[in-house]
């Protein structure tokens, strides 16, 4: 079976790949969203299914007061002796500052940790902390039977890169710790931010592979080589050996970030991140995705790409709805930070519900009450019921499109100051220093509420009705969706992360009050469906996928300045 890229849709950063056997596996970066690593298995490379999240635990993993687009970054799957290894860094602190014009220096906290497991998706062990020097680690393991750690060297100093290269140190997987000084054994080539590092050795070769030029236009992989694990290594002769940069054709923009994966028969693949930009705003909103591709290694010991970047994806549309019957949350579900799901949901409290329980608002780095999927395509629907009894305007529940706490839309339920249950959107943009919009309040009578957002590439649309009514109503607002993305951003932010479409419930008061949800629908439309929509106040039934409408007029939205 050929491929059909992007393989993993959706925000699935910094691909690792492995294969054992005839089983592929591939872990991808999951940031601040919880459980950590997603873990992907396939026989033919190009069906994928999710096999685990291995970082499950509050003593593996506890991302309470990480930043945005921070916590877990760029997993390293390996496999040695009968044992599955995975490396990882966990980031506590983005932090940047300038100095006297400089490119900028910055202090960070970058955590690099080790657990393992007999089996992909068995329990994995407690981390071991290896050191906090930089970000991308990966583990080497030679044919001499010795493993050794990688990472990109971090430099903070306001006079240096920040970039200083990729170190090696050997690893004892015996003792379960580092062993020996560690070695700089390449500082990148001019592309430079060489980060993501991975090493092979073939033909007495070892052949480093590294991302560089950044995560956005210019991202690249580049390959060096050398016959000393600690070099020096040559550049490739031709430049990177994969990108997209200065191919406005390729379908798949911001390629970089890889690793290598040889079949049964020894053809060579190469597994890696890219972005699908939006036509109308070149806006990713699906975030970084992971795509494949054959390579093929020349007579003259180089590795090549064996087939072109595709110049369009095909893809089959989810329909996905999830009844909440059970009593465990649906896998393509996750929540922000906490390793303590049982203080922010439960599945048995009320059977048939999933309840979320009121936390801190949804722009919080601690304890927020949000539960969501990520979104896959360009077109969609996302639809909720919910019931939910406020008692005044701080507890609020509803259908959430996020992508950090700085940009989100947060259709909810809430109270206005005579008790009256009402509707109302609250928008945080990054536009400006930061902007929070609000409509207008509508009243709603007592009982379960569907809500419903509709997403058709850069337009977005929210809607409600009453629990048995047929036709939506229709928020007059249309918005745009590409805010919500790694492009659109307050200046300074990291922005690694993508869109997802949930539920959330929030209770400033702290008295958590709980908001339930019947089911989650969420289903997709193929691009080549799209039409743009014809009405100004609302889709109408044709313009949407699915349902009836009807059209409810209420004033412009309201702004302020994000505190």
């Amino acid at each position: 079976m050929t491929p059909a890229n992007p393989i993993l849709r959706g925000f699935n950063p910094d691909p690792s790949i492995v294969r054992v056997g005839e089983d592929y596996y591939i872990a991808t970066s999951t940031f601040e969203w919880f459980p950590g690593v997603q873990i992907h298995h396939s026989r033919d490379l190009a069906t994928w299914r999710l096999v685990g999240r291995p970082l499950v635990r509050p003593s593996q993993l506890d991302m309470r007061g990480d930043p945005d687009s921070c916590g877990v970054w760029a997993p390293d799957l390996s496999y040695k002796d009968g044992r599955f290894h995975l490396i990882f860094t966990d980031v506590k602190r983005y932090g940047r500052t300038t100095v006297d014009g400089a490119k900028g220096a910055s202090l960070r906290d970058f955590h690099n940790f080790w657990v393992w497991s007999d089996r992909i998706d068995g329990d994995w062990s407690d981390p071991v902390h290896l050191n906090s020097s930089g970000f991308d680690p990966a583990l080497f393991h030679d044919d001499d039977g010795r493993s050794w750690l990688l990472n990109m060297l971090w430099d903070h100093r306001p006079d240096r890169g920040r970039f200083a290269g990729i170190i090696a140190q050997e690893m004892d997987l015996n003792a379960g710790h580092l062993v020996g000084q560690r070695h700089l054994i390449f500082r990148g080539t001019p592309l430079g931010f060489t980060e993501g590092p991975h090493l092979y050795k073939r033909d007495g070769w070892y052949h480093l592979l590294v991302a560089e030029g950044g995560t956005e236009r210019n991202h690249a992989v580049v390959m060096a080589r050398s016959r000393s694990l600690f070099g020096p290594y040559e550049a490739h002769p031709d430049g990177p050996v994969l990108t997209a940069a200065g191919d406005p054709a390729s379908a798949l923009q911001r390629v970089g970030h890889g690793d290598l994966v040889e079949t049964p028969t020894g053809e060579p693949w190469m597994a890696f991140l890219c972005g699908r930009p939006l036509p109308a705003t070149d806006r990713c909103v699906l975030g970084r995705e992971t795509a494949i591709l054959p390579m093929r290694w020349d007579a003259d010991g180089w590795l090549r790409r064996a087939a072109p970047l595709p110049t369009e994806t095909v893809e089959v549309p989810i329909d996905e709805r999830s009844e909440f019957d059970g009593s465990l949350l649906p896998p393509a579900f996750q929540w922000l930070r906490t390793p303590y799901p049982e203080d922010l949901f439960s599945l048995t409290e009320r059977p048939g519900y999933l309840r979320l329980f009121g936390r801190e608002t949804i722009g919080s780095h601690f304890r927020q009450s949000l539960v969501a999927r990520r979104q896959q395509a360009f077109r969609y629907d996302a639809m909720t019921l919910v019931d939910f009894e406020p008692e005044h305007f701080q507890q609020a529940a509803g259908l959430v499109c996020y992508y950090n706490s700085t940009k989100y839309h947060f259709l909810h339920i809430t109270a206005g100051d005579d008790g009256e249950r009402q509707i109302q959107l609250l928008s945080i943009l990054p536009l400006g220093e930061g902007q929070s919009l609000m409509t207008p309040p509508i009243v709603v009578a007592p009982g379960p509420v569907e809500l419903r957002a509709s997403v058709d590439h850069e337009h977005l649309r929210f809607a409600w009705r009453m629990e048995g009514d047929t036709d939506w109503c229709w928020l007059a607002e249309q918005h745009d969706a590409s805010l919500l993305s790694d492009e659109a951003t307050l200046p300074g932010l990291p922005n690694f992360t993508g869109t997802f479409v949930g539920m959330a419930c929030q209770d400033m008061a702290g008295t958590g009050r709980p908001a339930d949800f019947r089911y989650f629908h969420y289903v997709e439309a193929r691009q080549q469906d799209f039409r743009a929509p014809s009405h100004a106040a609302g889709p109408a039934d044709d313009d949407c996928i699915l349902g009836t409408s009807c059209t409810l007029t209420a004033p412009a939205m309201t702004a302020s300045q994000i505190a």
